[in-house]
């Protein structure tokens, strides 16, 4: 399995190389260079088997070989082990056709642990036996940075520096990055948003002179780790559901678009899937585009789903380097286009996008109603960003046959403020969690200047 870059112009390179590397060199997101398919009989051969097992049948062709099975295998299932849950991501249904996919069940209870529980052991699995150390850089909206460096704070050859917005995530959100104090474990906050962190990460790939030749590496959804890992739960549950056999639907809470395009990888691999519908907050472009054609940066919009309060979604990259028939060059000149003006997808390649994907946008006054409506007929109660999908499916959803599976993407806990703004008196965090609030915290907070944040990263890693 070799993997190309989203925009033509980078080497490729074998999967080793991909989960050390993150982005491109030509600024783009690699993909696989084929796309592995799984047979009918090798997904209904999936029925009744653990989550681990069915993760290492559908990752294995993506590995292709550079780590033996057995290796392979104990990665796997130690990555899912740190879950609370012995299904890992269990569903839960909702009507009679609409099923929620709990997602939430790992350590900083996101979805994102789903991923980073494997990418740090991968990452310090190959360090290690290259004899390497590396540094680890991200930006998150609240999520990923916890479950970073929950999947990577035991790792022997990593440190990892954690860029946030400045009071723009949720106090749990914060702490869950911020009290961990290990030695390996820097969480900066930004005076600014998202976007500027992620800008940050972005040019420091891009030159990586300051660490004096030591890596980095991405845990951001760039890396393609991270993508591999998530097409699991998107098989795991239509099999549970009877896929092959029949097919399914999803709905997506999205912003970067990472957790959509695994889902679309598991239907290009053979999994089969209706259609998917992407929910969104007030920051909207992802939903601006498929029903408009309207592909341009807005003003990002502070939310009671922050997690989704993001202007430019790194990850629709990879579905536009598909939706344009691979195409490097034409994802190019778009993206470029998009840095500077409103722009619009061609004719084609939108409507490719528009056979498979439909789209609904969700501001902060519905959000509180559907909570409150979503536990009047379900006596669940749903964080917003879950319950931006829970609507959206609700508004797209096509044949009522179809069952249709809503990602919950983060546990109600993490956001308190929009479970009590919808008039509930909260959600108590887990047992594990329940002094999160009084532990110790360590962060720096920094301006949002490349110099400064890298600046310093080059003087505090190890």
């Amino acid at each position: 399995m070799r993997y190309i870059s989203t925009r033509g112009r980078s080497p490729a390179l074998s999967f080793e190389e991909v989960v050390l590397t993150g982005m491109a060199s030509d600024g783009g997101l690699y993909v696989p260079a084929e796309i592995p398919t799984l047979s009918h009989d090798e997904l209904s051969a999936m029925a009744g088997l653990s989550y681990a097992e069915i993760a290492f049948r559908v990752m294995k062709p993506y590995v292709n070989g550079e780590i033996d099975d057995a290796t392979f295998r104990g990665i796997v299932e130690e990555a899912y082990a740190t879950f609370s849950h012995d299904a890992v991501v269990p569903l839960n249904q909702l009507d009679a056709n609409h099923f929620l996919l709990e997602l939430f069940h790992g350590p900083t209870l996101a979805f994102k642990d789903v991923a980073l529980q494997l990418l740090g052991r991968l990452l310090d699995h190959f360090l290690r036996k290259r004899g390497e150390r590396a540094v680890i850089m991200g930006a998150t909206s609240g999520d990923t940075g916890s479950a970073a460096i929950e999947g990577c704070r035991h790792c022997d050859n990593l440190d990892i520096f954690i860029l946030h917005p400045y009071q723009r995530v949720s106090e749990v959100q914060r702490r869950q990055m911020t009290t961990v104090l290990a030695d390996n474990v820097f969480n900066i906050a930004i005076e600014g948003n998202f976007d500027d962190a992620q800008a940050m990460v972005k040019a420091s790939f891009a030159d990586q002179g300051f660490l004096g030749g030591t890596r980095l590496v991405a845990v951001n959804s760039i890396n393609w780790a991270r993508i591999m890992a998530q097409i699991v739960y998107y098989v795991a549950s239509a099999v549970a559901l009877g896929a092959p056999h029949r097919a399914v639907s999803f709905c997506v809470p999205s912003a970067n678009f990472g957790n959509v395009f695994a889902g679309y990888m598991a239907k290009r691999m053979g999994l089969p899937v209706t259609q998917f519908i992407i929910a969104t907050n007030a920051n909207d472009i992802l939903h601006r585009t498929l029903a408009d054609n309207d592909f341009s940066k807005q003003e990002l919009v502070a939310t009671l789903a922050p997690s989704m309060d993001i202007v430019v979604s790194s990850n629709f990259e990879r579905l536009l380097f598909e939706a344009y028939e691979r195409d490097g060059a034409a994802v190019k000149a778009l993206l470029e286009r998009f840095q500077h003006e409103p722009t619009a997808l061609a004719e084609a390649p939108l409507a490719r996008l528009r056979e498979s994907f439909a789209s609904h946008s969700v501001d902060d006054a519905t959000l509180l109603e559907v909570i409150r409506e979503a536990h009047h007929r379900t006596q669940q109660i749903l964080d917003p960003h879950t319950a931006t999908g829970y609507r959206a499916a609700e508004v797209c959803r096509g044949d009522a046959a179809v069952p249709v599976i809503t990602l919950a993407t983060a546990h109600p806990a993490k956001f308190a403020e929009a479970v009590v703004k919808a008039g509930f008196p909260g959600v108590p965090l887990p047992p594990h969690m329940d002094d999160l609030l009084e532990r110790e915290e360590r962060y720096t907070v920094l301006p949002a200047e490349l110099s400064a944040v890298q600046q310093f990263v080059a003087e505090n890693r190890r």
